[in-house]
């Protein structure tokens, strides 16, 4: 086990310090002179020279580059242009409410999504297998912006039962409560669909398996097999998609946050691009990539502990 989480943490490692180097090298790419976008046609060359100096954009790319892997590896994502507030610092207050958000949506999809492949699974050919086969087809259709508007106006406008932005009153676990059903509910929804599908086309392959037909032929109930032995294995098969999905949420809140008027990873990120906050910008972005990498992290280990098989296999 310890040689496979080494492989696994080290694996990446290589991949982030990739991330960054492309990511560094994309902003550098952007035409234009990054001194006029930051200060505006109107700044003066003696500002622009000053705020290159300021930003080390005078000094060789490689030296800027080596200087950037440097911070990092001291977890310094750099300063905000404007408010000179380290950037870590920025990130860690609006994580928490990102971290939230996607864990609630990836939840209650889950959960839901997980029942209804079941129930699709002990009627399957039947009519309830049909009705929950278009049922998850048309939660996936569905754009997160239409049921993002569309719950906006009925439960928040229309009817005025729950807040329409912000994320609640701070102390206050039922306003925050609140105020995370909307948009759990936008960007959660698809996924339902997703996980009904992926669980019910692994259990029904499970569902083949010999040890299963014993289970049947030994007079154990549909109920316990379906969800005390086939659904463990089907779970172990979806696993990975499953924890895509939530690294899928968790860069998914960036719509959710910008409509509901959230703090969070998401808003941070499109107001430094749309303040061509070039530090703010690297710094939201590989957080981003860097949870999307601790998620799939977690969902081999814990493939792991469910099969040892998959320990030699990663």
């Amino acid at each position: 086990m310890t040689a496979f989480l080494v492989r696994r943490i080290s694996l990446s490692i290589v991949i982030l310090f990739i991330v960054s180097i492309m990511l560094f090298l994309m902003l550098h790419m952007i035409p234009g002179d990054p001194t006029v976008v930051a200060l505006g046609p109107r700044s003066t060359p003696e500002m622009r020279e000053a705020f290159r100096v300021m930003m080390g954009l005078d000094r060789p790319l490689v030296e800027q580059i080596g200087s950037y892997l440097m911070r990092l590896a001291e977890l310094d994502l750099g300063q905000d242009v404007w408010s000179r507030r380290p950037v870590t610092e920025m990130v860690l207050d609006v994580l928490p409410f990102t971290v939230t958000l996607a864990f609630t949506s990836f939840t209650w999809a889950v959960g839901l999504g997980t029942i209804l492949g079941c129930t699709a699974v002990i009627h399957h050919g039947r009519w309830p297998d049909w009705l929950i086969g278009i049922f998850s087809v048309g939660m996936v259709a569905v754009p997160s912006f239409v049921v993002a508007l569309y719950s906006l106006l009925i439960f928040a406008v229309a009817l005025n039962w729950l807040p329409a932005i912000g994320a609640g009153e701070p102390g206050d676990i039922g306003s925050q409560v609140r105020a995370l059903i909307l948009p759990s509910l936008a960007i959660g929804l698809g996924w339902v669909g997703y996980v009904a599908r992926i669980i019910r086309a692994a259990m029904i392959e499970a569902m083949g398996e010999s040890h299963i037909r014993t289970l049947r032929a030994f007079g154990v109930s549909e109920f316990r097999i379906v969800y005390g032995y086939a659904l463990k294995q089907a779970f172990l098969a979806a696993l990975p998609v499953i924890a895509i999905g939530f690294s899928g949420l968790l860069t998914g809140s960036v719509f959710a946050e910008i409509v509901f008027t959230r703090p969070g990873l998401g808003k941070l990120t499109y107001d430094s691009v749309m303040s061509r906050n070039y530090p703010l910008v690297m710094g939201t972005v590989l957080v981003t990539c860097a949870l999307y990498v601790t998620c799939m992290i977690i969902a081999d280990i814990i493939a792991a502990i469910l099969d040892p098989r998959v320990r030699s296999a990663l």
